[in-house]
């Protein structure tokens, strides 16, 4: 719960800033302690995960853009962006690769079929996709304001993600091998 709390320090800090400022305010914010979190990470010794670099690269670039322009719909694109990313990263690298990526982060805490570990790779990816096409809807179609959008941002796409881990969680239960199945497939 630490962990993901700290993953969401900078969506959280843009939020606020947001509630009290405005969306260019919000997006130098969320810079600064996109900036922050690393550093602290790099401070404390931990390993800096490359969605933090993504993120980052990707805040910096987009936050970027909008300070300079100061166009919001630089950061409005900067959820899909990154979204995209990691959907086409997924499917892309199991495609043309051959290279599970969930199956690489996560073998080592769950076994399943490889079936199970290709449609496992495939959900996610098609949920990324999914909402990065949603951000856009909500930013840019015309239906929804500002404000709305970062209401979305923050906890819509936050909402999603939580009832796609839970349905992820029931169709892991289906794909899971049992103990001795799991104990057998890596002894091999």
């Amino acid at each position: 719960m630490k962990k993901f709390l700290f993953d969401l320090f900078p969506l959280i800090l843009f939020f606020v800033a947001y509630r009290f400022a405005d969306i260019y305010v919000a997006t130098a914010v969320a810079m600064v302690a996109g900036v922050a979190q690393i550093l602290y990470i790099k401070l404390t010794g931990q390993v800096i995960e490359t969605m933090h670099w993504v993120n980052l690269g990707i805040i910096v670039f987009f936050g970027g853009a909008t300070l300079y322009l100061q166009d919001e719909a630089f950061i409005k694109w900067k959820p899909t962006v990154l979204y995209w990313l990691f959907g086409f990263f997924m499917i892309g690298s199991q495609w043309f690769f051959k290279r599970n990526t969930l199956k690489k982060l996560l073998s080592q805490k769950i076994s399943l079929t490889d079936a199970g570990w290709a449609g496992l790779n495939l959900s996610w990816a098609l949920f990324f996709l999914i909402a990065g096409g949603l951000n856009l809807f909500v930013a840019f179609s015309g239906l929804f304001t500002e404000s709305q959008w970062v209401n979305f941002k923050v906890f819509g796409l936050m909402g999603l993600l939580i009832l796609f881990v839970i349905a992820q969680s029931v169709w892991l239960g289906k794909h899971t091998l049992p103990d001795d199945a799991a104990q057998k497939k890596q002894t091999l």
